[in-house]
Order: C-alpha cells, then sequence, then structure tokens
C-alpha cells in the first residue's frame, strides 16, 4: 500500500491539572496530567515557507482549554476528544495522542492511555508504531 508524504510535528509533556478519573480520590481533587501528540501533517508546499505549514500552537492551547473547562471520568474519551480536535486542522494527516497521570498509584510511574486516529489518505497505515 502506498501512502502520501508526510511528517511528524511531536508535541510532548504538555503538563497541566485535571479533573480526571472514576475514584473518589480523583474527583476530589485535580491531578497532574501530561498530554503528548504527535501530528501525521502534510509536507509544506514551498522552501522554508511558514504560510505552508501547520501552525501547531492549536495543540497546546486546545488541550489546556479542552481540559481546563470539565471533568473527564475516562482518558481514552479525553484522548477522543484532543484527536477530534487535531483532525479537524488542515493539513494534518493523522495524529497520536497519549494521556498520563504520573502520581495515581504510589510506586507507579504512571497510568497512560495512547490512541491514534488517521485521515482517509492513511487508512491502514501503522499508527501505533510512531513516537509519542
Amino acid at each position: 500500500m502506498s501512502y502520501p508524504a508526510f511528517y511528524l510535528v511531536r508535541i510532548s509533556g504538555i503538563e497541566t491539572d485535571a479533573s480526571i478519573g472514576i475514584h473518589g480520590f480523583e474527583q476530589a481533587a485535580r491531578q497532574r496530567l501530561m498530554v503528548s501528540v504527535t501530528l501525521m501533517v502534510q509536507p509544506p508546499t514551498g522552501p522554508d515557507d511558514i504560510a505552508s505549514v501547520v501552525d501547531y500552537d492549536f495543540v497546546r492551547e486546545g488541550v489546556l482549554a479542552m481540559v481546563g473547562a470539565r471533568h473527564f471520568n475516562l482518558q481514552e474519551v479525553l484522548c477522543g476528544e484532543i484527536l477530534d480536535l487535531c483532525l479537524r486542522q488542515t493539513g494534518v494527516l493523522g495524529a497520536v495522542v497519549q494521556t498520563d497521570k504520573p502520581d495515581v498509584y504510589p510506586r507507579v510511574a504512571g497510568v497512560a492511555c495512547r490512541m491514534g486516529r488517521l485521515g482517509h489518505a492513511l487508512g491502514g497505515f501503522p499508527w501505533w508504531t510512531l513516537p509519542v
């Protein structure tokens, strides 16, 4: 199968305080949440032309606004909504999102959820092989 050319933009370790989780202790107080996003983006149309690339500021701003706006029971729902945000952007062919709750359990590095979604042009691409 042939895929269109693309490059990766990685926004890693967006740190925020989130109201997320189903346990009582998670609902009683906001907790630290780390979010990383890898975008699969159409290549620029011109050499060193800022107008032909995706302005990825929307990822950080969108994640912070989304997490600050409400409670999420599930990381899976938050990941899905971040993927929706990413795929609405012109030039984004696909995305991989990972959320990580690093402080849920003692002596555990974190509890994470990783999801990917592709536009039609990348259907069948093994997104799980990409770094997040």
